[in-house]
């Protein structure tokens, strides 16, 4: 059974339907509220929403996926629906991930970076039990480089030549 109702959905700022679309909004708004872009990497997203008022957001994709975050070895799995609440530097309320410890799936129901950043991202669950990881694990590793890149081309074009006289 869906979470996402018909009163949901008739109260959304946005909707949008197509993978496309919705890869690029999703991504636009875990940086707009300061989570790591490759944070959700769901494949085939039929549709995405938000309702703006309350911070309530919902991805729904074709089939259930399971991902692994390479640098530090997880496994987490996403449902056919995934749903939050969104504010700054958090995701509440989490519905539909799921993460792998030893040979247990545990759901996950919160995460937030710290602020002032301190550069870890923390995960917990219903129970309360949490685990922290470097925000750099869930970053999308094209998008690192090409920052990396940019910054490094700024101070460039912003340095100054000295003269001896």
């Amino acid at each position: 059974m869906s979470l996402v109702t018909e009163e949901i959905k008739s109260r959304a700022s946005e909707i949008y339907h197509g993978d496309e679309i919705c890869q690029e909004k999703s991504k636009f708004l875990l940086q707009e509220v300061g989570l790591p872009r490759g944070l959700l990497p769901l494949k085939d997203i039929e549709e995405c929403g938000y309702v703006k008022e309350t911070g309530f957001v919902w991805l729904k994709q074709k089939k259930s996926i399971t991902h692994k975050f390479e640098k530090i070895g997880k496994l987490v799995t996403y449902a056919t629906e995934v749903t939050a609440v969104v504010e700054k530097n958090k995701i509440k309320k989490l519905t539909g991930v799921k993460t792998k410890e030893l040979l247990v799936w545990i759901t996950l129901s919160d995460i937030y970076v710290d602020d002032p950043p301190t550069g870890k991202i923390t995960f917990k669950t219903p129970a309360g039990l949490s685990r922290s990881f470097p925000v750099s694990a869930f970053e999308i590793e094209g998008e690192v480089k090409e920052a990396k890149e940019k910054k490094e081309e700024k101070e460039l074009h912003g340095a100054v030549q000295v003269k001896d006289v």
